[in-house]
């Protein structure tokens, strides 16, 4: 097939449909165009940016037609670094375009084409991040500052006003980046593995108000330390006196990586940690660790997988990929018993902590990687779970834990899911012998392209 369309050439198109990332999805003679920024049923010129045999990358450059779900995006910057790629729909748009992309993998890929319900949004859906990773560097004119890494790069693009971070972390990171240029400390650069800082992490408890920066370094100390922890503390309890800024950690990472944390944490102020509320318990949360960045569509999140698992008295869970105990410690008020699993082992050490601060002594963590762990407790500590909870990473179940569910076969099974293509792969290699009773969008990350769905599975009878 000659292709239709040439780089460099602009073209005049209807968008047809939306891509999986919310892209605009246009066709020249049967030829696809992906085309960032246009809605469904807008006319459109555009300019195509590159092509392969199979399909095309484009940009706006003029909208003929604009869709009724079009707005202003109210942000300078959110197409430069990608973050918001759904900032120019309207807010009600991108949760029926969230649905309608489960919707269609699902069709596509298994058998049961079960109807997905409608996306639950926030009825805010602003500043809602209680967490902030920011990349320290320089601007073209050579200015040191912080931002956010541009689509697809590693250049900077300097924050202003962001629409979903909470303006806390923000404030102290742009503290911290005065300080620095105040007294000539230096940026990391990648190009040639010097300079001192790398980002800015910033946490927040959205119920406690507790607020923890991570200064994460190129080396083990930096000028002005205590100096930097004065500034900060004084400053920020001017600006925000209802907020505590409970600790300062320093993380050295001096390995060539695109990872943010180093494995090396140093307190520099107050006890490394935060706490936030979800529910009625209380969660410790480290530099390290794992918290869902959206603690109201968490809570959402959780009654549904709680709900749908609808554990009894002498139910036996399994806790897969638990991060710091949150949801094991939600079921472990049903269950007699719950096993809770994860890698990282400074997430399970919270996760005994949490158990521990909530007088929680029905639930067990056990540190390692999901696919051996579980095999070791299925098969040598001979462990029938009723109910299992599944909330892997993007890469979705590896091919043992499917196996091990397929082979213990749990009456349920509660998939929570944070990439919809793998939840659906896995889904497939299930439904031999679970139904699929429902699959629910939750909301997690408003105006971008992700998407988080509770799925629950019950065993057929065999």
């Amino acid at each position: 097939m000659e292709i239709p369309v040439k780089k460099n050439e602009t073209y005049i198109v209807d968008i047809v449909d939306q891509g999986y990332e919310g892209e605009g999805i246009a066709k020249i003679e049967g030829y696809t165009i992906f085309v960032h920024g246009a809605i469904k049923e807008e006319r459109c010129k555009i300019l195509i940016l590159k092509t392969t045999k199979s399909h095309a990358f484009g940009k706006v450059i003029e909208i003929i037609n604009p869709s009724t779900n079009r707005i202003e995006a109210g942000c300078i910057t959110y197409q430069k670094c990608g973050g918001c790629s759904l900032r120019h729909m309207n807010y009600e748009a991108t949760l029926s375009l969230k649905r309608e992309i489960v919707q269609n993998l699902v069709d596509k890929t298994l058998r049961n084409k079960i109807e997905i319900k409608p996306t639950i949004g926030m009825k805010e859906p602003y500043h809602y991040r209680n967490k902030a990773q920011y990349p320290v560097g320089y601007d073209k004119k050579g200015n040191l500052t912080i931002g956010v890494f541009a689509n697809r790069t590693h250049d900077i693009v300097p924050i202003q006003e962001c629409k979903i971070q909470h303006p806390i972390s923000e404030y102290l990171a742009k503290l911290v980046v005065d300080f620095l240029k105040k007294n000539h400390i230096s940026a990391y650069q990648e190009e040639t593995h010097q300079g001192i800082f790398r980002h800015i992490v910033v946490k927040s408890g959205k119920k406690t108000k507790e607020v923890m920066c991570v200064l994460v370094i190129n080396d083990s100390d930096f000028p002005k330390e205590k100096e930097l922890v004065a500034y900060l503390l004084e400053n920020f309890s001017q600006r925000y006196s209802e907020y505590t800024l409970k600790t300062i950690v320093k993380n050295i990472n001096m390995k060539n990586t695109n990872v943010i944390l180093g494995n090396q944490n140093v307190i520099l102020y107050g006890d490394g940690y935060i706490y936030d509320k979800l529910g009625e318990y209380t969660f410790k949360i480290s530099p390290m660790s794992f918290y869902q960045v959206n603690p109201t569509q968490t809570e959402i999140l959780y009654y549904e997988a709680i709900k749908g698992a609808d554990i009894k008295k002498e139910d036996i869970v399994l806790d897969l990929y638990c991060g710091i105990g949150t949801i094991g410690i939600y079921a472990s008020k049903f269950a007699k018993k719950v096993y809770g699993i994860e890698i990282i082992e400074q997430a399970i050490q919270d996760a005994r902590e949490n158990a521990k601060q909530n007088n929680i002594e029905n639930i067990e963590f056990i540190c390692g990687d999901v696919e051996k762990a579980l095999t070791e407790l299925l098969e040598n500590k001979k462990v029938q779970p009723n109910v299992i909870l599944v909330d892997p990473p993007r890469r979705g179940l590896d091919n043992t834990t499917v196996q091990n569910i397929l082979k213990v076969q749990p009456q349920k099974v509660v998939y929570i899911s944070c990439n919809p293509a793998t939840m659906v792969r896995d889904l497939k290699l299930l439904e031999e012998k679970y139904n699929i009773c429902k699959i629910q969008p939750v909301d997690m990350f408003p105006f971008t392209s992700h998407i988080e769905t509770v799925t629950l599975l019950t065993l057929k009878n065999q």
